[in-house]
C-alpha cells in the first residue's frame, strides 16, 4: 500500500463543516467576512482583492478578483480595470520574491463549464508560480496531485511579500492593503 503524507490535511479533517457553507458567491461572501486570514485573502486594493486557492494547483496560486459581481470584463469600469491590472502586477511581484519561482502562469476560465471553471458569473484571475521540473508523475500515474505546501505557509510567504511592496499600507491583522496611483504611467 502506498502512503501520502500530509499531516497539514488534520486542519481540514477536524473542520467544522458549516464554517465551509457560503450562502452566494464566495467571491462576495468571503471579503465581506471581518476574517481576511481566514478566508485566505492576502492583499487588498481599491476594487479588487488577492486570495489563496482552496485547490491549488501549486504552491502560492492565488486569484486575483474585482469586487463587483460580474462574469463580463465589460461591465467594469476603467477604474476598475485598471486597478485589477495593478493588482495582478502586484501580486506577480509578491509571487517572485515570496517564492522564486521560474515563472508564472496566468490564466482566466470564460465561458463558464466549458472553459473549465467553477464560479463562472465572477470574473477572477489566476496566477500560479511554476518552476522547472515542478511536475512529476504522480498526476500521470496515479491520478494525484501532491501539493508541497500547508496554504497557511503559502499565505505567511504572500503576506510578508505583499507588505514589503512600495504600494502596501498597513495589513498587521488582515489583509495588506494596497494603494495605486490614478495614473496608468505610474
Amino acid at each position: 500500500m502506498d502512503q501520502l503524507f500530509a499531516p497539514w490535511r488534520i486542519d481540514w479533517v477536524e473542520r467544522d463543516p458549516e464554517d465551509d457553507e457560503i450562502d452566494g458567491c464566495p467571491f462576495c461572501v468571503l471579503p465581506e467576512r471581518d476574517a481576511d486570514r481566514e478566508s485566505r485573502i492576502v492583499a487588498r486594493s481599491e476594487h479588487s482583492f488577492v486570495i489563496l486557492n482552496n485547490a491549488p494547483y501549486a504552491p502560492g496560486h492565488v486569484m486575483v478578483i474585482p469586487d463587483r459581481h460580474t462574469g463580463e470584463w465589460a461591465d467594469l469600469t476603467d477604474a476598475e480595470l485598471l486597478d485589477h491590472a495593478k493588482l495582478k502586477v502586484a501580486a506577480i511581484d509578491a509571487l517572485e520574491a515570496g517564492f522564486d519561482p521560474s515563472g508564472v502562469n496566468a490564466g482566466e476560465n470564460l465561458g463558464g463549464a466549458a472553459a473549465g471553471g467553477s464560479i463562472d458569473d465572477h470574473l477572477h484571475t489566476h496566477l500560479i508560480p511554476r518552476w522547472e521540473g515542478d511536475t512529476n508523475f504522480m498526476p500521470i500515474v496515479s491520478d494525484t496531485k501532491v501539493i508541497v505546501e500547508a496554504l497557511e505557509a503559502s499565505y505567511e510567504k504572500l503576506h510578508e511579500a505583499f507588505a514589503a511592496l512600495e504600494s502596501a499600507d498597513g495589513g498587521e491583522t488582515g489583509a495588506v492593503e494596497l494603494r495605486f496611483s490614478a495614473s496608468a504611467g505610474q
